[in-house]
């Protein structure tokens, strides 16, 4: 495991100083490694019995890429020129609302979304992100949005392999399982035929979560994989804990679910159980003790990983605080997920900070003293030394968020009060188990 402080005391005396106000000088302590891509050396380096479900996934994936390319290919004459890709939008679940009340997905501008979504739906059966999903796919159009602009730097660790397929396929963003959420309750509101390809289109969604799955029981960024940190096993927005509530939800019969096939149905509840047994696999332990989730790990090893150029791997609050909400969300926890989520709550116990405040300034966002504020948690943390670090576009890793780049830290919430709300679920949880 990579250190990224050159010594723990010399750590340790940085954050004290920090915390307590005192000035402290900030210092580059490392720099961000890539991650690294599935591929078949890695796969045959595992034990034999092993290999057979690895080399099948990756193979299953490499056949579905070709697949996908090839049937979008087919959908326009050789000669034809594709319509231009669509155009990416943010924010919210882009037109795709999971609050409103039941009668309003039976509305004309609830079924247009809906067969909007049914046309973005690739071959594999799972969708792209940061779309429109009130415009119908063309025919002969891409599935992901226009990534052109993006430069293949091979320093940039989020420059696309292909910028013309990218994010075919994936869980960023919670896309995909808000695609297959706002059809189920669309399809719950129709019976006919409208609602049949509707239906239609979740249980293709369901076999795509399903194939995605890594044989241990997580799930990649992007799948077919696409290589680079795409392929690691992601927590960042939930990914992993999403995929597994709504096949969890499948296997229940719940929120709309309930026509999935009954084989499919159990093929879920596996995948399900094997998702929760990766969570808890991946949890960190530093000294012997359990302590938090990174923001991504890799596939084969399940050590932390890094993403984009200012993401390296690390201890993540964020990721922490989403997992322990979904374990405490688990009806009869194991001994081992009641360990997980008493250790995860101890960690963020640990790890709060008082009387400080990330926010605006007139030299950018800062960490700044601020009496009677909080509690507040770095966005991450180091593996070794459990003390915050933040990265910066140029792959350095610092000691303190008031040393990187003002667009760094105005981008990224590099200290957040979002933990709290798995504190404030713990007492109930706790109370029960």
């Amino acid at each position: 495991m990579r250190r990224h402080l050159r010594t723990s005391l010399a750590a340790s005396t940085v954050i004290a100083l920090l915390l307590v106000g005192a000035p402290a000088t900030a210092e580059v302590i490392g720099r961000n490694v890539p991650a690294v891509s599935m591929t078949p050396d890695r796969v045959a380096s595992l034990p034999a019995a092993q290999q057979d479900a690895w080399f099948a996934y990756l193979n299953r994936s490499i056949a579905q890429r070709g697949l996908d390319r090839a049937t979008l290919a087919a959908e326009l004459p050789a000669a034809a020129t594709p319509p231009p890709p669509p155009m990416a939008v943010g924010g919210g679940h882009y037109n795709m609302p999971l609050d409103r009340d039941a009668a309003w997905y039976s509305t004309p501008e609830a079924r247009a979304t809906a067969d909007a979504i049914v046309s973005f739906q690739t071959p594999a059966g799972g969708w792209s992100k940061n779309q429109n999903r009130t415009l119908a796919r063309l025919r002969g159009q891409r599935y992901s949005n226009d990534a052109e602009h993006m430069e293949l730097d091979m320093e940039n660790f989020d420059a696309p392999v292909d910028r013309f397929w990218t994010f075919v396929g994936t869980l960023d963003n919670d896309a995909t399982t808000t695609e297959m959420r706002f059809l189920a309750k669309a399809a719950a509101q129709a019976s006919g035929r409208q609602g049949d390809a509707w239906r239609a289109s979740i249980v293709r969604g369901v076999n795509y979560l399903l194939n995605a799955q890594y044989p241990n029981g997580g799930w990649p960024q992007i799948w077919p994989l696409e290589g680079g940190f795409h392929d690691a096993i992601t927590f960042n927005d939930n990914a992993v804990a999403k995929a597994a509530m709504v096949l969890e939800d499948v296997a229940e019969s719940k929120e709309g679910f309930g026509f999935v096939p009954a084989t499919l149905k159990a093929r879920a509840a596996n995948a399900q159980a094997r998702a929760v047994g990766l969570i808890l696999a991946a949890q960190m332990r530093i000294d012997g003790q359990l302590t938090a989730w990174p923001q991504q790990v890799d596939p084969i090893t399940l050590q932390p990983s890094s993403a984009r150029n200012y993401e390296p791997h690390s201890l993540a609050s964020g990721e922490t605080t989403d997992l322990l909400l979904f374990l405490m969300r688990q009806s009869n926890p194991s001994p081992e997920v009641k360990a997980a989520v008493r250790a995860g709550i101890a960690w963020l116990e640990k790890t709060r900070v008082y009387d400080k405040s990330f926010e605006m300034t007139a030299e950018g966002r800062k960490l700044i003293d601020k009496p009677g504020a909080g509690p507040i948690w770095s966005r991450n943390y180091d593996v070794v030394t459990g003390q915050p670090i933040f990265g910066d576009k140029d792959q350095s890793i610092h000691d303190d968020v008031n040393g990187i780049s003002i667009g760094r830290r105005n981008g990224y919430s590099w200290w957040n009060a979002t933990p709290q709300a798995a504190l404030d679920a713990y007492p109930a949880w706790a109370a029960v188990n």
